[in-house]
């Protein structure tokens, strides 16, 4: 039901925007993605995979003109919090981190956790913890940025 409300009102580039956090930067893409081991070590998330997309669908026989990286981020106490209460949000896990190129600029991107944060607000320990992971998040993707 509430998908054909939010269909009617919001057009599906708003919608992805709306689940999407994100921040442009105009240094290279390869200077960000430099600096995402240091970020984690540094902010207390595990690095737990790092894929070269544009490499693999090309490798796949399907080229894309833009370099996309994707890291698979993870804090294993607040994951453990959240497998243990809703292990429906599997799915959201581990975190996301994606640098792409668009537009002549750099993309560091997540997903917005705000929405679906907000259906664990009964759990108060796990929501803390939740949000100061994303704000965590927030910071580290700020701190690449940045020149």
């Amino acid at each position: 039901m509430l998908q054909k409300i939010m269909s009617v009102f919001v057009s599906p580039q708003k919608m992805i925007d709306m689940f999407t956090y994100k921040l442009e930067t105009t240094q290279s893409i390869e200077k960000i993605a430099a600096k995402v081991q240091q970020e984690c070590d540094k902010n207390k998330f595990a690095l737990l995979h790092t894929y070269n997309y544009h490499e693999i669908v090309e490798n796949k026989g399907f080229p894309i003109k833009r370099k996309v990286f994707i890291y698979e981020i993870c804090q294993a106490k607040t994951a453990s919090l959240m497998l243990t209460d809703h292990p429906n949000f599997s799915i959201f896990m581990p975190c996301k981190l994606a640098i792409y190129e668009q537009n002549g600029k750099t993309v560091v991107s997540t997903m917005n956790m705000e929405i679906v944060l907000k259906a664990v607000q009964s759990n108060i320990k796990l929501y803390k913890d939740t949000v100061s992971l994303f704000n965590s998040l927030k910071l580290m993707m700020d701190s690449m940025s940045k020149n």
